[in-house]
């Protein structure tokens, strides 16, 4: 049926998407039923859409949108919610008479969208199934890649897409381009959402859908199917499959169309913490209600040795210094600081104060320049069991980023902490590192003014990444000496982070970013931008290195969508996408 709506108000699109989608979301039929012959299995997939009182031209376009489907091994499972509007029975009869594949149940009370879906789960007859709205729309391609994907990745449980918005008159716009399988984020907003798709033999062991989360029932089904399988079982595809259909009174139009539904989220993250049993609390993100925070506690805060490396310019130490120390609340750290042979009067005679006053141990080192040798042998002259390494063009602005950093940094399975790192002009400095950005790596909102959110409030929202920098890094002690420390062979000034970071992933650990330690990061103050020819031919040697080592991972940074341009600054829409790139090539 064709939607037939008047003209409504609504913000033109980027033009890069509208001319993104002419080139790369047509469908070729030919070669993706070719691809589809060559599956071994061709996996049955059960949808799920429960109803209510429906706009039933909505309905029917969403219908249509899965009667489209290039993949026809699917059925359509139904459950109307007891709707007061007398049509939609006969209407959904109807419809289903015209294809076997439509299923429906009646329901004869009214238990809203957790029980209504589990009504819809009961017909389910497939091996997977997917959430399904009942005024969206699928892409024609949608479940065909679904199923290529269940075949490539057989160990897969979840498999979720990117997405996009469509309005009345069918103008796509804000497409939502995700990160792969990011589990902190994800404590943060639900990006898995649509098109999600799970297993249904685990969907059933965990009982289907909650009652009583309405409003977030698809979170606290994805929090709690998140818990019995494995990172790697997770997988995302990085193509626009899904659609929200911008109606009125819809989530898609306005988040504020339902408010309960971030209580009932939140309630679902503590039920997810409290299962897990991982001490910590649940709040609304400070900058963007609708999202979520959670605040790991510390019951016994380990001491931490903040290592700083420094050289001359005694203002720029004194102000991190005394800054750090006036200003943070958490109260169990010393401060090692690396002087790498200065020679003002005033600098040495403050590092001679400091000691003598037992407000630090400094360290002296007179060899060339080398920020890993210097961080080294400050930390295996660590006391304590958190490293903190910080620079000393860094100012403490706020109280708590120390102990929101030691939140995370004593958690299992993480291996390294970045900051919210600001210039003095209070744009973003660093949001994370993203692998590949630049040519090497760049950071992530670079220049981003204050209270923006980024893309998808992603400079609000604490994430993993691939690396942080080393400017505030924390890390626990024995990690550190098992991963070997900062490589000062290769990287003695440039991309040790970066390189670190990479070997913590190597061992599964995680790097995490959270926005809620905010510094100031005056960068590179006290050794000016070092632009001698000796300085760039030593940065040109490094990154050659670093692109020797890592490789192909340096084009692939798994939470940096493969539709974005590695062009600085960034989360701009690359022109083909990177793995229609890739498809291209081989």
């Amino acid at each position: 049926m064709k939607l037939n709506r008047p003209e409504v108000a609504r913000p033109a699109p980027p033009p890069a998407y509208h001319e993104w989608r002419k080139c790369y979301a047509r469908v070729d039929q030919i070669a993706l039923r070719r691809q589809l012959r060559q599956l071994r299995e061709q996996p049955l997939i059960s949808i799920l859409l429960p109803v209510y009182n429906p706009d039933l031209e909505l309905l029917d376009a969403a219908i249509d949108s899965v009667r489209q489907q290039v993949y026809e091994r699917w059925e359509l499972c139904v459950a109307d919610d007891a709707s007061v509007d007398t049509q939609v029975r006969p209407w959904l009869e109807k419809r289903a008479a015209r294809d076997p594949r439509i299923k429906l149940t009646f329901r004869q009370s009214n238990g809203q969208i957790a029980a209504c879906s589990n009504s819809a789960f009961t017909l389910a007859t497939g091996g997977w199934c997917a959430l399904f709205d009942q005024d969206d729309a699928l892409s024609r391609d949608a479940l065909a890649h679904v199923a290529s994907e269940i075949e490539a990745h057989p160990e897969a449980r979840l498999i979720y897409s990117d997405e996009d918005k469509i309005d009345l008159a069918g103008v796509h716009s804000q497409p939502f381009f995700k990160t792969d399988w990011d589990p902190e984020l994800f404590l943060a907003q639900n990006y898995i959402n649509h098109l999600g798709v799970y297993e249904t033999e685990m969907l059933r062991s965990l009982g289907g859908f909650r009652e009583g989360y309405e409003g977030s029932q698809d979170y606290d089904l994805a929090l709690r199917f998140s818990e019995h399988i494995r990172a790697e079982q997770v997988r995302h595809i990085p193509r626009i499959l899904y659609h929200w259909r911008m109606a009125p009174g819809s989530v898609a139009q306005a988040a504020e169309a339902k408010p309960y539904a971030k209580e009932a989220a939140r309630r679902a993250l503590r039920d997810h913490l409290q299962r897990k049993n991982v001490a910590g609390r649940v709040e609304a993100c400070p900058e963007n209600n609708e999202a979520h925070r959670v605040i790991y506690a510390l019951p016994e805060p380990p001491l931490v040795t903040i290592i700083v490396p420094t050289r001359d310019r005694v203002a720029l130490l004194r102000r991190c210094l005394e800054s750090l120390r006036d200003l943070t609340d958490y109260s169990r750290f010393e401060i090692v600081v690396v002087d790498n042979g200065s020679s003002e009067m005033e600098a040495l005679e403050y590092l001679r104060r400091l000691e003598a006053e037992s407000q630090a141990r400094v360290i002296t080192d007179a060899g060339l320049f080398n920020f890993s040798r210097l961080n080294n042998l400050a930390a295996a002259e660590a006391r304590g069991e958190i490293l903190a390494f910080l620079n000393n063009d860094i100012e403490v602005t706020e109280a708590g980023w120390l102990t929101e950093m030691v939140s995370h940094a004593t958690r299992p399975n993480v291996g390294a902490v970045g900051a919210r790192l600001w210039y003095a002009n209070g744009t973003l400095q660093h949001g994370g590192v993203i692998l590949g950005l630049g040519g090497m790596a760049g950071h992530a909102f670079e220049g981003l003014p204050r209270r923006h959110p980024g893309y998808f409030d992603r400079a609000f929202l604490q994430r993993d990444c691939s690396a942080v920098t080393g400017a505030c890094m924390l890390v626990r002690k024995d990690i550190f000496a098992e991963a070997g420390s900062f490589d000062e062979k290769h990287f003695a000034v440039n991309f040790n982070d970066v390189d670190f970071c990479l070997r913590l992933r190597q061992r599964s650990l995680r790097i995490i970013w959270t926005p809620y330690a905010n510094l100031i990061h005056h960068e590179s103050a006290s050794r000016g931008s070092e632009r001698t020819p000796e300085a760039k031919e030593e940065f040109l040697r490094e990154a050659a290195h670093l692109r020797e080592k890592w490789g192909a991972q340096l084009l692939c940074d798994p939470f940096y969508s493969a539709n974005f341009s590695l062009q600085k600054p960034g989360y701009e829409i690359a022109f083909p996408p990177r793995h229609e790139q890739r498809r291209q090539h081989t």
